[in-house]
């Protein structure tokens, strides 16, 4: 009786064991640095991507309020806008775009904003994560990841991300695959402090045009 017992406790512990490594590939469960991430759960799998909401404040507020609902958009308010969106446009060897509520590359939260461009922030690696657009300052919701070194973009494309884990996810999705939802992840105090609802998106933007002047 007693053995029985023993092997039941050594079930258990290995139940418990299982669990928690399941728990720690979902993706918030990660020993992830103080920051701001955002976890893309699409039809292939989950993307996790480092904001930069130091370096690209504005656009990330965008982002993030759009993403948790909590940033006017022509979808509603409250609505979390990418829940459901598919990647409307993806090129082999170069990158995949989503973020189109029309799915056409036409689409976009009824609004536009300027570009965020740091000279520090390139297209220099696979897994940057930035804003698509129709010319300068014509920023949106949509948003590209690319597949490989891109530096004719920079300048031109606001770089506010990079993917620190599922890269393999980013080169297997498809046109049509969907972004099932993005979860934004906060880490440590400054993180924490960070705001994307829409007052705090409209002090950011007075406050980069007035630093533009």
């Amino acid at each position: 009786m007693k053995q029985m017992r023993c092997f039941s406790c050594i079930a258990v512990v290995i139940l418990l064991f299982i669990f928690a490594a399941a728990e720690s590939i979902s993706g918030e469960k990660l020993q992830l640095a103080d920051g701001l991430y955002a976890k893309i759960v699409t039809s292939k799998g989950d993307i996790l991507i480092r904001l930069e909401f130091e370096r690209a404040p504005l656009t990330v507020a965008n982002f993030v309020g759009l993403a948790e609902g909590t940033k006017n958009s022509n979808r509603g308010k409250g609505v979390r806008f990418y829940d459901g969106l598919t990647f409307h446009r993806v090129i082999a060897d170069f990158m995949i775009q989503g973020g189109d509520p029309d799915g056409n590359g036409t689409g976009g939260p009824g609004y536009h904003f300027p570009d965020e461009i740091d000279p520090a922030l390139r297209h220099d690696v696979p897994g940057v994560l930035s804003m698509a657009n129709a010319g300068p300052n014509t920023n949106g919701s949509q948003f590209f990841i690319t597949h490989a070194k891109t530096p004719w973009l920079d300048g031109k494309h606001t770089v506010f991300g990079h993917v620190i884990q599922g890269q393999n996810v980013v080169n297997a999705i498809r046109q049509g695959d969907t972004i099932q939802k993005i979860n934004i992840i906060r880490m440590g105090a400054r993180a924490i402090a960070f705001k994307a609802d829409q007052d705090s998106f409209d002090a950011l933007l007075t406050e980069y045009r007035r630093e533009k002047r």
